[in-house]
């Protein structure tokens, strides 16, 4: 499985080729293991967009599309590695290694352990290429390690989120392994465990699953919702679960709001008045449900109790989300719309607790996508529907 220097060449004078057509083009290079070297095209390509450290180091090896598909990018997974640190950490679920390979940065020894026999070669011949001697890997079950070793420091986990069928699943109770039965094993191995579940699961039911979940972080990955982590402890101090919104931007900044249920349990100024400036949290905020804590932190005022806007006479900087400032509010009422849209051709368009949805709403007001005007339809808490015409800030 190894890359000769002669196969490394061939995938770098054809990294930027159409892979079917190479493949049809197989006869022409009798000594050149095709199906492989595809594989190796398609998964350096994806990596030098997903995980670019990787993608420019010469002779690693890229298991299947599936594989690939499902690890994390390299912007969470060293988000990830500055979460943890200790002296032995254990990845239960090795898979393709990009988790295991950030997040062992941290520790002085570091075991992978992975069923699938291919990954588990992929990784030994991977790891020494990029500097990491002190990973063991391990081809096994992750669970039956476990309940083999001595305690560690860390354990990591991204249980595997397909069916028997292929299909995609998110409930924790569908995963392999489910955490929730073997919670108690868990935290019985490790003084800590950091979890990787579906981004599309819901957190109050992923809490409730696990009781001994002590953090959380949504991650976001320029406002697109990427992973739900959950950290468990055996102790707890005070019993409350800090509860961590991360969005890491496009230049590397990364936006950071932590609140805890109890302040999300408090009451918020809510008004039926659009000031100056208009905000949008960001997608991670949104996922954790940050919705009256986000208002009280800020000094903000809500707009409805389920339009998730915010509003202010003071630009406040720092607000993790998009800022905006307001031109007009009006309602759909034929005059008001000539009044405030004659002269424009294109809009972003955002819905937030309003009846219409983008599409109808784009064409109603005849608009096309794009341009600097930003329209929010939203309820105002009166229960007006309006539409707020903006500009960002």
């Amino acid at each position: 499985m190894k890359l000769t220097d002669a196969t490394t060449e061939f995938i770098k004078e054809h990294v930027t080729d159409d892979p079917s057509k190479l493949a049809f083009q197989a006869k022409k290079y009798p000594d050149v293991d095709m199906p492989f070297v595809i594989t190796q095209i398609v998964g350096r390509r994806i990596a030098m967009d997903k995980i670019p450290s990787w993608g420019n180091t010469d002779g690693l090896i890229y298991p299947r599309h599936l594989s690939l598909e499902q690890c994390s990018s390299e912007a969470t997974a060293r988000y990830k590695s500055a979460l943890i640190k200790g002296n032995t950490l254990v990845d239960m679920t090795g898979g393709m290694g990009i988790d295991c390979a950030f997040l062992s940065a941290n520790f002085q020894r570091a075991v992978y352990v992975e069923r699938q026999q291919e990954l588990c070669e992929i990784a030994s011949l991977n790891f020494p290429l990029l500097g990491l001697e002190h990973i063991d890997v391990v081809n096994g079950d992750g669970v039956e390690y476990l309940s083999q070793v001595e305690k560690v420091d860390w354990l990591f986990l991204d249980p595997a989120r397909r069916n028997e069928q292929g299909g995609k699943v998110v409930a924790i109770a569908d995963c392999e392994p489910n955490v929730a039965e073997i919670s108690e094993l868990l935290v019985s191995k490790a003084g800590q465990v950091l979890i990787k579940l579906s981004p599309m699961l819901d957190l109050s039911l992923a809490l409730h699953d696990l009781p001994f979940a002590r953090e959380v972080y949504v991650v976001s990955v320029a406002n697109e919702c990427k992973e739900l982590l959950v950290i468990l402890r055996k102790e707890s101090v005070d019993n409350k679960i800090l509860i961590h919104c991360v969005n890491i931007l496009k230049n590397g900044e990364i936006q950071t709001y932590s609140f805890d249920k109890e302040q999300e349990q408090q009451g918020c100024e809510y008004t039926q008045t659009v000031g100056r400036f208009l905000y949008e949290p960001n997608a991670s905020i949104l996922k954790a449900g940050a919705y009256k804590s986000m208002a009280n932190s800020y000094k903000l005022k809500k707009l409805h109790s389920n339009s998730h806007l915010y509003t202010s006479d003071q630009l406040i900087a720092d607000f993790p989300g998009r800022k905006f400032e307001c031109e007009a509010v009006f309602s759909l009422n034929k005059k008001e719309l000539k009044v405030n849209l004659e002269a424009i051709k294109q809009a972003n368009i955002t819905v937030r607790n309003f009846p219409s949805s983008v599409a109808e709403l784009r064409k109603r007001l005849k608009l096309s996508d794009g341009g600097d005007t930003y329209l929010f339809a939203t309820t105002l808490m009166d229960e007006q529907k309006v539409l707020v015409k903006c500009h960002k800030s």
